[in-house]
Parts: C-alpha cells; sequence; structure tokens
C-alpha cells in the first residue's frame, strides 16, 4: 500500500497542457478519459448492463464524463465523495448558417455563449475547435489549433468616444469574425473546410457543434513565475485536478471508506439545464446505476446518498489591486494562498457551517491552507453546480475552489502554486 503521490509545480505544468489540449468540452472529456485509461480505468457504455466489479470506470456524454472507482469489498450503500466541476467556458460558438461577409471580408456567424468579457475576444488570433456529426451517427473531434478567425476592433480614429465613453458592443454586429477575403460568399464553406481539415469526405458532415478559441498557449507570468496567464481555468483548472486526484487515490491501494467520483459538466455557464448539466440525470442515474450493480435496493441507494459528500470546485474572485472596494473588505482571497471555500447564506453556493468542517478537515490533512470568500454586500453573487447538485440528489455539497483574475476573459491569470494545492486537498477529501 502506497500513499497517493503529493502535487507541486509539475502539477501546474501539466495543468497548462490539459488547457491547450481541451479547446472545446468534448476535447476536455476525451483528454480526461485518456488519463483514466492510462491509470486504469475503462469505459462503461450507458446502454450495457452494468456490473459490480470493482474498479475504475467511467461514462462519457457528450461534453460530460462522471467517472468513479469501486473499491474492494464495496457495500451497495457504501457512501460516495464526489469532485463537481465543468468542462465548459463563455464563448463564441458558431450557429447553424456559419457563411457570411460583408464588404469584401468572408465572415463567421456566432452566437454568444455564457457571459464572456466581449473585449477579451477582440484584436486576439482565434482557432475553431469542437465536434462533427457525421451522416452515420458517429462524432468526429475537431480542432484547428492556428490563427484562423479575428475580431478587429473599430480604430479609435472611427470611434473618438470609446476614450471617454467606454467601448460599446453590439453582440450581433460587433462580434462576427473575419476569415478571409472575397465577395462570393458560398452556403458550406466553413464545413467544407473543416471536412478537409479533418480527413472527411464531402458531406459527410450533417451537424456540429463549433467554437472558437485562442490559440496563444499558457504561459508562466511575472517577475518569478508565480502566475499562470491561460484560457479556460474557469473550470478545466477543477477538472483537470479532479482527474488527478481520483486517478492518485484510486491507484494508491488505500482502504478507502468512500467510493471517490469525479463528475465533470457541460453547460454550466448557461445554466446546467441539459443532459449533460448538473440539472440534467446523468449524475444521479450513474450512482444509483452503480449502488443497484452492487446488488443494492433503493434502501441501500437512500443510504449511500444520505452519506455522501460533494465538493463542487469552481474558480473563483481574487482579490484585484485595481478594484479592491467591488470586494467584501474583510474577505480578500490572494493567489497562491490556497484554495477558496465559498459561502453565501442566499444559497448562491452551497456551503454551510458543517460542510465546512469537512472542507476544513482535508485542507488540514493535506496541509493545505485555505481561504474563504463572500460577496460583497452591495454586489450579486455568482452561482455554481453546487447548489443544484445539492437540492437536485439530496445530497450535502460543499463549494471551494481556485482564486483566480478576469474570470471569463478569453485569457485568465491564477498562481502558479494554487493549482497544486487545491489537487492535494481534493486528494484528502476523496480518501475520507
Amino acid at each position: 500500500m502506497s500513499a497517493p503521490p503529493r502535487f507541486d509545480r509539475g502539477h501546474t505544468d501539466d495543468l497548462m497542457s490539459f488547457l491547450a489540449a481541451s479547446p472545446s468540452p468534448y476535447h476536455a472529456v476525451a483528454n480526461t478519459a485518456e488519463r483514466l485509461e492510462k491509470a486504469g480505468f475503462r469505459q462503461v457504455a450507458e446502454t450495457d448492463a452494468w456490473d459490480g466489479t470493482s474498479g475504475g470506470k467511467y461514462v462519457l456524454r457528450g461534453g460530460a464524463i462522471v467517472a468513479w472507482y469501486v473499491p474492494e469489498g464495496a457495500a451497495p450503500h457504501t457512501p460516495f465523495r464526489i469532485l463537481g466541476a465543468h468542462t465548459d467556458s463563455p464563448n463564441l460558438r458558431v450557429k447553424p448558417l456559419p457563411d457570411t461577409g460583408a464588404h469584401g471580408w468572408r465572415q463567421v456567424a456566432v452566437e454568444i455563449y455564457g457571459g464572456p468579457l466581449l473585449n477579451s475576444w477582440l484584436d486576439r488570433d482565434l482557432g475553431l475547435a469542437g465536434r462533427l456529426a457525421l451522416r452515420d451517427g458517429t462524432t468526429r473531434l475537431v480542432n484547428v489549433d492556428r490563427p484562423l478567425l479575428r475580431v478587429p476592433q473599430l480604430a479609435i480614429h472611427l470611434d473618438r468616444a470609446v476614450s471617454a465613453e467606454g467601448l460599446k458592443l453590439d453582440k450581433q454586429r460587433h462580434l462576427q469574425p473575419i476569415w478571409g477575403l472575397g465577395n462570393d460568399v458560398r452556403d458550406g464553406d466553413l464545413i467544407d473546410f473543416l471536412e478537409e481539415t479533418a480527413g472527411l469526405e464531402s458531406g459527410e458532415v450533417t451537424g456540429w457543434d463549433l467554437m472558437v478559441h485562442s490559440v496563444e498557449p499558457p504561459a508562466y507570468l511575472g517577475r518569478d513565475k508565480e502566475l499562470v496567464a491561460g484560457p479556460r481555468m474557469d473550470n478545466l483548472l477543477s477538472v483537470h485536478a479532479g482527474a488527478a486526484a481520483l486517478t492518485a487515490v484510486a491507484g494508491s491501494g488505500a482502504a478507502l471508506p468512500s467510493i471517490p467520483v469525479l463528475a465533470a459538466f457541460d453547460h454550466e455557464e448557461n445554466g446546467s439545464q441539459s443532459d449533460t448539466g448538473a440539472d440534467g440525470p446523468l449524475l444521479g442515474g450513474v450512482l444509483e446505476r452503480s449502488v443497484f450493480a452492487r446488488g443494492g435496493s433503493y434502501e441501500d441507494k437512500a443510504r449511500a446518498f444520505a452519506g455522501t459528500v460533494c465538493l463542487s470546485s469552481d474558480t473563483g474572485h481574487a482579490v484585484h489591486p485595481n478594484y479592491a472596494e467591488r470586494h467584501d473588505p474583510t474577505h480578500h482571497p490572494r493567489v497562491n494562498g490556497g484554495p477558496i471555500l465559498k459561502v453565501n447564506v442566499n444559497n448562491r453556493y452551497a456551503t454551510d457551517g458543517s460542510g465546512r468542517a469537512v472542507w476544513a478537515a482535508a485542507c488540514e490533512k493535506a496541509n493545505v491552507p485555505f481561504q474563504s470568500f463572500v460577496s460583497n454586500n452591495s454586489m450579486p453573487c455568482g452561482t455554481t453546480i453546487g447548489p443544484i447538485t445539492a437540492a437536485r440528489h439530496g445530497i450535502k455539497t460543499v463549494d471551494i475552489g481556485v482564486a483566480i483574475l478576469s474570470m471569463h476573459s478569453a485569457r485568465e491569470l491564477c498562481g502558479a502554486d494554487d493549482p497544486h494545492l487545491l489537487a492535494n486537498s481534493l486528494v484528502a477529501f476523496l480518501e475520507g
């Protein structure tokens, strides 16, 4: 029997590679599944009958993944310890009729997904990624990871008021990226290009879920490289830490009092109401089937759920040096100060006092410091999958995460030590 590894800056290096390789939720779950496979997990199909054998298993559905590890001798009523996260990030997504343009410019029609900082997508080299649905019913991932598109900002000479009045962007008119020149815009040009890129025959693609992404790779930043700048930290940082923690615990050989689970959902940024979102049936179905596959009854399921705890891990707000007045005056989370515990008495976060105790115990066991976050009373508070998970499944849920700057930007900023501090605390939580 060996203890799980203690993560360090090597974990942060690996996070940067994971971010770069995961420009869409579909790529994120594929990369997570690959890591699970290397750790001995095996995929199970939702259409197949499940068995009650021990070991690591996972389910893929679209841009979501649920993975769990059943220890030897686990009873049907054994509770779960769940790490919840989400795979989607705010961005620009391709419309059903993507080919457009005007005045000699060829453009791609996009729709706004979630709540992105729109200005962060201007004058940035953008690629295109996602999944293609084929005529035979299968899907194919595609990633054009080179400068392909750009949303050009209007020159200041043509908008003198921008300095005094601020940038004002019309979501319909001002955010359609250019990708070439020509007056002969033809329906099907973009998909033809992607079919060729993916090595497909013309006409094979009948549907798509495509989105733009910044092609600038993640990078260490600062005099002492104590910061990391990169895309999609909200919330692939948590997905990556969760996968690392789950595989570490599964491979340690330690006796586990509960069944560790990673649940990474899609569509958190627009409300979680989908078959792959936290407000859908995916997690509950997987947990129930796991209980029943081990010979359990409804009573066993109720007992298991009653003893289950979920950590909803999502990024939060570090104190901003230029806007400190926007934060609560007594709660100023700092980067590299350890993960944060999120609290909101109006249940925008799911944490209560007993949940705080669970989190504090995990951090103490891992020798990881943690910080507390609450919103300024005069500012509206965001939310997470935490309250949804607690209400939908009736399980104790605690909201935690890593403090970052520039949340919902095309390029966000975190401390270089916080990712591995989070991963170490998640290992301690999963161990029980």
